[in-house]
């Protein structure tokens, strides 16, 4: 299809193809600060692994514990949407996208750096997760309506949803093994500097956000602009509200990633039941993350041919039993190989509800739709990790919080026949 060519994918979209080269380099070049904040973000596993080990070993934290205070440092995430919202609404210094990521990476680089320096207290820890957090949703909000727009502009949502999703895995996946190498490598360092590495590594990472937004390219920040549809904010969220299709995507992804057998119990599960190392737990998040890698290449490829429709119930049905191989094993090494599986199963559903919720964005709110899919993966994620460690502590231990998870799982196939039929219906041009 020639790049001159105007489609309508989305309904009330029009959308113009590009040729193949044109779309990798778009995609590669947003796929980019995508990458680093994903190293970057304090609640997430190169900072997250070494920190949740620092409560435990340092500071003696139980896993309840551990788990409220990842609860309450995430609580940014939980309003990331208004982060969305600003950046769809706010262009800072008249700079758009290019401002949210320079002004507030910067920001975050000044909070890393304060945090690496002040006493590591449990008080302490928590109000610098907090701050960095509030800092990272408007950048956040801006990388990911940047990436929204372009994909929809281009009639490439579901291989946006890939590069997205990549550059998502690929620092989870070398994280499980840097982190949890990182957590070994602060075990002897006395606990006043242990974490000053941790944070100036996460002060450096934000220093190339930063300059992603002052010097990165003119094409990008172009395709990327969109206007408000609405004249005021007030208006604007009405409109998001009264946009049906928000909802089942937003469903789709709350029941997702409400996995309390997953988080703070499988990894005390795995460092207290079946005892392993903590550079085995961070390799199994490595394995386990990397087996969605093959398959996110399988749904960009699948996305160009197939339409959306059966795409999402493709990964519905794959979700449900992602999980029940953790059933059965009861040894690190067993562990490792039930990772494969998880992963596998795990990638073309995480693919399909992405590229839905790209699809179901109300026109000229794409950071709003991105950053309020993020929340709700936050909301869920934590709030499972609160049920999972209740779970494993007080209620049947780590086979109940599994099970409970592979319901919640179960319950995603009902939702997806509401998904409204226009919003599946094509492929990717």
């Amino acid at each position: 299809m020639s790049g001159e060519t105007a489609v309508e994918e989305i309904p009330g979209v029009r959308a113009t193809p590009l040729p193949g080269p044109e779309r990798t380099r778009l995609l590669l070049w947003i796929a980019l600060p995508v990458l680093v904040l994903n190293f970057a973000a304090p609640y997430l596993q190169l900072i997250v692994l070494p920190l949740n080990f620092f409560l435990k070993n340092r500071l003696h934290q139980s896993p309840d514990q551990v788990a409220m205070f990842g609860f309450l440092a995430a609580f940014p995430t939980y309003l990331g949407f208004l982060g969305g919202f600003v950046s769809d609404r706010w262009s800072p210094f008249g700079a758009g996208d290019r401002g949210h990521l320079v002004v507030f990476g910067l920001g975050a680089v000044a909070a890393y750096a304060a945090l690496a320096f002040a006493p590591p207290t449990y008080g302490v820890l928590l109000a610098g997760g907090i701050v960095v957090g509030i800092l990272l949703q408007f950048v956040t909000g801006a990388a990911s309506g940047l990436a929204t727009a372009i994909g929809r502009r281009h009639a490439m949502s579901g291989q946006m949803s890939t590069a997205m999703n990549t550059a998502i895995i690929v620092p989870a996946v070398a994280c499980g093994s840097l982190g949890g190498l990182l957590a070994a490598s602060i075990e002897d360092v006395p606990a006043a500097h242990a974490l000053r590495s941790v944070f100036l590594i996460g002060a450096g990472l934000m220093v190339l956000v930063a300059a992603f937004g002052a010097f990165g390219p003119k094409r990008v920040f172009e395709d990327g602009a969109t206007q408000p549809e609405a004249i005021s904010s007030g208006r604007d969220f009405l409109r998001l509200l009264k946009w049906w299709p928000i909802y089942p995507a937003l469903l789709i992804q709350l029941l997702w990633q409400f996995a309390p057998g997953a988080g703070v119990a499988m990894q005390f599960h795995l460092s207290n039941d079946i005892h392993a190392s903590d550079g085995q737990v961070g390799m199994f998040y490595t394995i386990f993350y990397g087996g969605f890698i093959p398959m996110y290449g399988l749904y960009a490829w699948l996305a160009q041919r197939i339409s959306l429709r059966p795409l999402v119930w493709i990964g519905g049905v794959l979700a449900v039993p992602q999980m029940a191989s953790l059933l059965f094993i009861h040894s690190p090494s067993g562990a490792l190989w039930a990772a494969v599986p998880m992963g596998l199963l795990g990638g073309i559903g995480q693919a399909a509800f992405t590229d839905l919720t790209i699809r179901s964005s109300p026109k000229g709110l794409e950071g709003t739709m991105m950053m309020l899919f993020l929340t709700m993966y936050w909301v869920a994620n934590r709030v499972g990790d609160l049920w999972g460690a209740d779970l494993y502590s007080h209620h049947g231990g780590f086979n109940a919080a599994l099970l409970a998870t592979i319901a919640v799982y179960a319950a995603i196939l009902l939702v997806i026949p509401f998904v409204p039929k226009a919003i599946t219906a094509g492929h990717d041009a």
